[in-house]
């Protein structure tokens, strides 16, 4: 059997995990949330296409790339979650299956940080776990993945 391959998208500024506000995001960097989810996924028969931009356009870009390429797609949209029609266009034209993720609970949080515009273009949304929840959105992913009545 051949593993499907996810892509999982991380958007802007959580290159600065493990330093910036740990309190709020944890203090596993990227790349230890990037070994997790890949060592996760192996165990899922999946493979993982981990990325980071802070650029919108970029983003984008790799929804519309996964879209072509990818049996599902994990995204954290970091801050664009609120502002990025954009960004919601490009996953809502996406047929794959989609997850949105957040490592901190984003209803208990500032009250502009409550509504994910992008959200609507996702099957479902994992938050506040922390690094954990990329394992959480690894487990929903392919299980919308092997049950595509589900999506």
């Amino acid at each position: 059997m051949t593993a499907k391959t996810v892509f999982i998208l991380n958007g802007p500024n959580l290159n600065l995990l493990g330093a910036r506000e740990p309190a709020i995001y944890g203090r596993d960097t990227l790349g230890d949330i990037e070994a997790a989810a890949t060592a996760k996924a192996g165990a899922l028969g999946l493979t993982v296409d981990f990325r980071q931009s802070n650029n919108e356009g970029t983003l984008i870009d790799w929804v519309q790339e996964a879209d072509a390429k990818a049996a599902g797609l994990i995204i954290n949209p970091g801050g664009y979650t609120h502002t990025s029609v954009a960004l919601l266009d490009a996953l809502g034209a996406a047929s794959i299956p989609k997850i949105e993720l957040h490592l901190s609970n984003i209803h208990a949080r500032e009250a502009f940080r409550r509504q994910s515009i992008t959200a609507a273009a996702a099957d479902g949304v994992i938050m506040g776990f922390g690094a954990a929840g990329y394992s959480l959105a690894l487990e929903a992913l392919k299980n919308l993945i092997d049950n595509p009545a589900l999506k």
